[in-house]
């Protein structure tokens, strides 16, 4: 039998209670995008039985749910996963579409047994083991991986319910083209790099502002012939991590790649300050200024959202606490998190690092699991993390 099938442990026979029926599983991998597929991956590779659930229909939502023209900004050559290379043009740049075809062929190459349209509804602990909750049904698992990623609840000021009806709003997971968006006047909330990139999109078709509350530091795509990223692999920045000098200083900050003010200008895009308040019809910004508006195109990111997972995994903030991933609960992790440890631990072609750490240290938990004395309460004490990152501080990532 393949070692990825989707097999339940067999049930004690001398019971019939409700725990016996749950399916058992050596791991639960919660999310089919690129960082459960990744993980999914080494697990596979290492013989072990395993699950992924994902409450969306189909495999990576989190690229479904963006706009249709995405193009990603690393090329070809940094977007694989492991085991299996990006096709196409090395230099040249994926589109979102490309994204989810390669995600479903690599599923589909490594046959991960992935079980779509079950959400989980909760993580917790009940006898020595994990359980699951999915809707009408709960599983176990020795171990735990969530792989829901950092693009969760998109989050959107408090002020736009002051907005008039017939204002039209669209958070960035819903906006798709500029034909979508009504005629008139559209604010785009958020200097990052998808506000940029929707704002210079919807220039061509309507009169756009871009409002930025913060100031990024504008990177060229290309420089002296080479891609960004290969100058950031070459000098070894990408590598960085998180208690790193330099990662402490950047982990809180984003960076435009490809994009500036003045391109954006240039297309027609005027700027305004962080939008504070809104009215009626009418959007106020930090400097003083007001605008009209028949559009607001929220490009305000996500916020984390936990609080399904009934476990001591994260702090007063609400934001997951953890060593590479490696939470606090013994066989339970994170995995595709921005910055998990280094600048790419959520970007396509670099969650591979991550992901293979992990499974090692799934390895780690379960050779201990094997071992441990019969009455050691399993929760309550785990295996040691690898020696690299036994004197690495918790942190906490959003």
């Amino acid at each position: 039998m393949n070692s990825t099938e989707r097999t339940a442990e067999p049930a004690a026979t001398n019971t019939s209670t409700a725990e016996d029926a749950r399916e058992r599983f050596e791991v639960v991998v919660i999310g089919a995008g690129q960082a459960g597929l990744a993980v999914g991956y080494f697990l596979a590779r290492a013989g072990r039985r395993f699950l992924i659930v994902d409450g969306a229909d189909s495999i990576a939502v989190a690229w479904r749910d963006r706009w249709d023209s995405l193009t990603l900004f690393t090329p070809r050559r940094y977007d694989s996963l492991p085991g299996l290379a990006f096709a196409g043009d090395p230099d040249g740049y994926p589109r979102r579409d490309e994204v989810i075809a390669y995600l479903e062929q690599y599923a589909a190459a490594f046959e991960l047994p992935i079980e779509s349209g079950s959400a989980a509804e909760s993580v917790d602990a009940e006898g020595g083991r994990f359980v699951v909750g999915l809707e009408g049904r709960q599983i176990e698992a020795h171990q735990v991986v969530v792989a829901t990623g950092p693009f969760q609840v998109p989050r959107v000021p408090a002020f736009a319910g002051e907005l008039a009806p017939d204002v039209f709003q669209a958070h960035s997971t819903v906006y798709r083209r500029p034909s979508d968006v009504p005629e008139g006047t559209v604010l785009v909330v958020g200097g990052g790099n998808t506000g940029f990139q929707i704002a210079a999109e919807l220039a061509a078709t309507h009169r756009v502002q871009l409002a930025v509350g913060s100031r990024q530091t504008p990177l060229p795509q290309r420089f002296l012939g080479r891609d960004l990223f290969w100058w950031l692999t070459k000098t070894r920045l990408l590598d960085k991590t998180v208690e790193s000098r330099l990662g402490r200083r950047l982990r809180d900050r984003d960076t435009l790649i490809g994009s500036s003010p003045r391109q954006l200008k240039r297309n027609g895009v005027e700027l305004k300050p962080r939008a504070v308040a809104a009215s009626g019809r009418t959007v106020s910004f930090a400097d003083g200024s007001e605008l009209e508006v028949d559009t607001v195109i929220w490009a305000t990111g996500y916020q984390p959202d936990h609080s399904w997972i009934k476990l001591p995994v994260t702090d007063a903030n609400g934001r997951v606490r953890h060593r590479r991933g490696v939470t606090d609960v013994p066989g339970l992790y994170f995995l595709g998190l921005a910055w998990q440890y280094t600048r790419g631990s959520a970007l396509l072609g670099w969650i591979k690092d991550d992901a293979e750490f992990i499974a090692e240290q799934i390895d780690v938990f379960a050779e201990a699991e094997t071992t441990r004395e019969p009455d050691r309460a399993r929760l309550g004490a785990g295996p040691k993390l690898r020696d690299d990152i036994l004197d690495t501080p918790p942190v906490s990532v959003a």
